[in-house]
């Protein structure tokens, strides 16, 4: 599978849909009362025009908030929580519409109120159609979650606390939870809504944080990051052929034509780097035979101490049926462990060369992340049952929102690390041999899970002082975790056996 140029510039051509109707309301009406949503398009463009298509289409018509956390969120948005779309209430929360969006961190805080995009922890750019409301502020939320929205009237909060009350399963479904569906949206211009509240702007922080910040973008499924140029727009293109690009960043447009940079990552299949080259330049060949296109320059570099490729072609195009563009493009082929990735820029001849340090910026910016896998993902497994025995403690308590920013700490903080990494994964393979067991005894004795959540309140205290720290290396990452890793030990079984050999004297 390989990268063909015509498909490239085709879609260089595609203008830049984008939604600057700011005044326009989603109102979610739900038994509870109506939760009446501003947008911030100026913030999350893309989230917003995804957010509206969906209310528009009434996507979200009969779909339940089928995720509480007292004082902390709901959550709702999934397509498998309408009547008929599930076998089993199991299913709620792992529906999405069909296709994934690029996330759009920005400085908003997630003040009360607040309305984001819900995504898998360990992938920024996996957010779809599910959404929440921030209950109560949750600053540890801020700059890794993409901000779009925000309630603007009394009612609209009042119907939040009421959907946040009421009584929940320890998976954050409610036993009432028609009283969270979502019986009808519609989108309404702003002067239709009599008693908006006056809210003035979102609070913000003073420097934004998280994985993407500005234009940087990480994807620990295709295994890379790099960072595109300053107010560019990423874009994540339906792979409707195996030729679209996987990532694009379009810059702005300078004699109507828009420049690009683009990723395409391939599997390697056993294949080296020269038959991949050969496999490319066959691919150009036709193009070059009709004299539609000319490669100017080719030649074998090092990106970062990979191995690649790189040429430097040009071809001609008809803009209309009177203008013919002539294109350039440069390809830079970077050999993985187990992937080839293509890092393209293109744009017309003239402009080409005026933006070209800003693509090298980007290639010198480019990282193969430690834990690349396969293209080829499996289906998560449905929980039957069993899971993990900390959140299931913690599950419609005040700890919920803890165990959230420990979450945000092992993405953000500890697996950014190989040591980290490494020891998660050896943790995981250890804690999970006897963790399902444990969760489904906390769901079946309400005293044990009280146990456990005594039990882990230190353990979670301690984790958590690693939101406090500044890790920048190897060696700090290692030498904050056995610090910890020896705190709990002096904890959880040192202290106990002093204590009990004094009493035992």
């Amino acid at each position: 599978m390989y990268l063909k140029l015509i498909i490239i510039f085709s879609l260089l051509f595609i203008p830049l849909q984008t939604f600057s109707e700011e005044d326009k309301l989603v109102i979610f009406h739900t038994p509870s009362g109506k939760l009446v949503i501003e947008l911030f398009s100026e913030d999350a463009p893309k989230t917003v025009e995804n957010f509206l298509k969906l209310a528009e289409s009434k996507f979200y018509d009969r779909t339940i908030f089928h995720r509480i956390i007292k004082d902390f969120m709901i959550q709702g948005g999934d397509p498998l929580t309408k009547p008929g779309a599930y076998e089993h209430t199991l299913q709620w929360g792992t529906g999405t519409a069909g296709y994934t969006i690029l996330a759009e961190f920005n400085d908003i805080k997630h003040k009360r109120g607040i309305v984001s995009m819900a995504r898998e922890p360990d992938d920024p750019n996996s957010a779809s159609s599910q959404f929440f409301i921030v209950h109560k502020d949750s600053p540890h939320l801020d700059g890794k979650y993409t901000a779009f929205g925000r309630l603007v009237t009394q009612e609209s909060y009042e119907t939040l606390d009421k959907i946040i009350s009421l009584e929940t399963a320890p998976n954050g479904i409610a036993f009432q939870w028609g009283e969270g569906e979502i019986l009808k949206s519609e989108v309404v211009s702003r002067s239709q809504i009599p008693d908006l509240l006056e809210l003035g702007n979102p609070e913000r922080m003073e420097k934004p944080t998280g994985e993407i910040s500005g234009a940087q973008y990480l994807n620990k499924k295709l295994g890379f990051s790099f960072t595109a140029p300053e107010g560019w727009i990423l874009q994540q293109p339906q792979k409707t052929q195996p030729t679209i690009p996987d990532v694009a960043a379009v810059g702005p447009k300078v004699n109507g034509i828009p420049p690009a940079i683009y990723i395409s990552v391939n599997e390697k299949n056993g294949k080296s780097l020269d038959d991949y080259i050969t496999e490319v330049k066959n691919s150009l060949q036709k193009s070059i035979e009709l004299g539609e296109l000319v490669i100017l320059s080719e030649d074998k570099t090092l990106v970062n101490e990979k191995n690649a490729y790189e040429i430097n072609v040009i071809q001609a195009f008809a803009n209309d049926a009177s203008n013919i563009v002539k294109m350039k493009l440069r390809s830079v082929i970077v050999s993985g462990p187990d992937k080839f990735y293509t890092i393209g820029y293109a744009n017309s001849e003239e402009n080409f060369d005026s933006i070209l340090p800003l693509f090298e910026e980007s290639v010198n910016s480019f990282t193969i992340l430690q834990n690349e896998t396969s293209l080829q993902t499996t289906p998560k497994s449905e929980d039957n049952g069993g899971g993990c025995l900390i959140a299931t403690a913690a599950f419609g308590t005040e700890l919920a929102p803890q165990i959230q920013l420990l979450r945000e700490i092992r993405d953000n903080i500890v697996f950014q690390t190989n040591s980290g990494t490494v020891f998660m994964t050896s943790f995981n393979s250890i804690y999970y041999s006897f963790s399902p067991t444990i969760a489904d005894l906390e769901r079946q004795n309400p005293i044990f899970k009280e146990t456990v959540k005594i039990a882990i309140t230190p353990l979670l205290s301690t984790i958590s002082l690693l939101q406090y720290v500044e890790i920048d290396s190897e060696a700090e990452i290692l030498g904050f975790g056995i610090g910890i890793i020896l705190l709990n030990i002096g904890m959880y079984f040192v202290a106990p056996l002093v204590l009990f050999y004094r009493f035992k004297k």
